[in-house]
């Protein structure tokens, strides 16, 4: 058994022994007070933070008030506990392609069909690296990379680029429990300047590991990065993770509970870029992170914790938002492979 598979057993069993130890299967081993409490706490201990950066490659990214800041924690059941700017709508970049990934599972009857045609390793690359379609064997790599989520979204079954587009965007709505729209100057503004994945994509597409003209998968690809989502909905989309693939607001099945270990495998080896392995240490959690400030974490069949802030260390990934969650993951100690320091 390769080591995906090895961390995919890992998850099953960290998602069955959570879940059967609580005498509520809503997911509430915790007191509603201490999580309100808590979350208030870590909005407020790194609220301050001045270091980092919004991201500028994207022009309008570096327009978001850089002080904006929210915290959420969602239940399995879809209790919400939240703190600061829950509510303002971001472009969720990055942090969507697990769940594309996710629409492609369903598609394909599992997860085979991206382990071939795309890949599960992580690059320890920057997430747009070209260097790592020239030199590493699976081109695209995973599905949680530019050239990789590139690649997924190739891949989902459609008729046409409108068809594909629409099913993408659905899919997330659905993990969101209501409509998500994209967010036009957002999407003209990244798709203005993407040389590098303009790049990516036809390099995939001469490596043959794109699976649609590379125009359309580019086009297709950065408007679910322009998706506007607020910390409240993410926090929904991962408690749909969460959940066993079921929305805890809608009753709604998008994804088979047997394959939530295996996107969750993926997303704890590359949902945090380069930094994925100080974040497993650290942390503990299948994540996800975009260089819109947002990162949503899963506690399996627990809860989701989800946070918002503009300002990026340099590998991309929000400064206040990882602190937020990794600061809750260690006083609640849910980190996946026992309790994490705080």
């Amino acid at each position: 058994m390769h080591f995906f598979g090895v961390l995919a057993f890992i998850l099953f069993f960290a998602i069955g022994t959570t879940v059967n130890a609580k005498d509520d299967v809503s997911g509430a081993r915790f007191s509603g007070q201490q999580l309100e409490q808590l979350v208030n706490e870590a909005h407020a201990k790194f609220k301050d933070i001045k270091s980092g950066k919004n991201a500028d490659y994207i022009p309008i990214l570096a327009t978001v008030p850089s002080e904006l800041f929210g915290v959420v924690i969602a239940l399995r059941d879809g209790t919400i506990f939240m703190a600061g700017d829950v509510n303002y709508a971001f472009a969720i970049e990055s942090v969507s392609k697990p769940f594309t990934a996710a629409l492609v599972m369903q598609q394909y009857g599992g997860p085979q069909s991206i382990i071939e045609k795309i890949g599960v390793e992580s690059t320890g690359l920057p997430f747009n690296s070209k260097l790592a379609v020239e030199s590493l064997k699976a081109r695209s790599v995973n599905p949680l990379v530019n050239a990789g989520a590139m690649a997924s979204v190739s891949m989902v079954k459609a008729n046409s680029e409108k068809e594909r587009w629409t099913l993408i965007l659905d899919n997330m709505s659905n993990f969101a429990g209501e409509p998500l729209k994209i967010m036009d100057e957002v999407f003209q503004s990244e798709y203005a300047t993407a040389w590098s994945n303009r790049s990516i994509a036809n390099s995939l597409y001469n490596y043959q590991r794109l699976y649609s003209v590379p125009e359309e998968a580019l086009r297709v690809y950065t408007k679910q990065c322009s998706v506007g989502v607020t910390t409240q909905q993410l926090a929904i989309m991962g408690a749909t993770l969460a959940n066993g693939g079921v929305n805890p607001k809608t009753g709604q099945r998008l994804l088979d509970e047997k394959h939530i270990p295996e996107l969750l495998a993926i997303m704890l080896t590359a949902g945090f870029y380069d930094e994925s392995g100080y974040w497993s240490m650290w942390a503990g959690l299948p994540s996800k992170t975009g260089v819109g400030g947002g990162i949503v974490s899963i506690v399996p069949g627990e809860m989701a914790i989800a946070a918002f802030s503009p300002r990026l260390n340099a590998a991309g990934n929000s400064v206040r938002a990882q602190k937020a969650i990794q600061f809750i993951a260690g006083k609640l100690g849910v980190g996946i492979f026992g309790p994490n320091p705080d």
